[in-house]
């Protein structure tokens, strides 16, 4: 059997966030979140070990391969997406330096460019927004995604993600995803950035 997925723990950082006006309780909250899709990736990987594996069995309408295979997709997906969401926050925002400041320069014009269309982006998707770097042709874009599973670009490197999902803000400012998306922005880890881009 494969190993299984551990929990990483919460990166202290985060909590500098409450400055920004993204509370401690936001994040223990969130925090309890990703520790529930750890444990449904494992728990699926585990159902995936035993389940039967005959051709004549799968099916593409229902089957238990596709019900687990897919659900693992949206598990993993939510592990992956919240650590990467973790790390990248904490910081002291404003402007970039270095490699991010560079892609965000020669793909968008400006960061004031790229600020506008990742808050647009943040608005108008349904759960995640990701900076990722195009691997073929060194590109970036502000990719959306309507759950942990969907728009997955292959190739593409995700080097920043945006929650937009309600639990990320909504204790904090209710139905003010704007203002929630401002202060990501005053909070971004723009270290954390550049070392995935490195």
């Amino acid at each position: 059997m494969a190993p299984l997925i551990e929990a990483k723990p919460l990166p202290q950082k985060v909590y500098n966030t409450e400055s920004a006006g993204i509370s401690r309780l936001t994040h223990d909250q969130h925090y309890l979140l990703y520790k529930g899709y750890v444990n449904k990736a494992n728990e699926i990987r585990t159902k995936l070990e035993e389940v039967d594996l005959d051709p004549a069995k799968a099916n593409q309408t229902y089957s238990e391969i596709r019900v687990l295979k897919v659900e693992y997709t949206f598990a993993l997906g939510g592990v992956k997406n919240h650590e990467l969401y973790f790390d990248n926050i904490g910081g002291s925002g404003g402007m970039p330096s270095g490699a991010v400041a560079e892609l965000i320069n020669r793909n968008f014009g400006s960061f004031e460019r790229w600020k506008q269309d990742l808050k647009a982006t943040g608005i108008a998707a349904r759960g995640w927004v990701w900076l990722a770097v195009d691997i073929d042709n060194g590109t970036a874009f502000n990719y959306i995604g309507d759950a942990q599973n969907t728009f997955p670009i292959w190739h593409a490197k995700p080097v920043l993600a945006l929650d937009t999902y309600e639990h990320a803000y909504y204790y904090d400012f209710q139905t003010a995803r704007a203002k929630y998306i401002d202060a990501f922005f005053n909070v971004i880890d723009w270290d954390a950035v550049n070392k995935r881009i490195g």
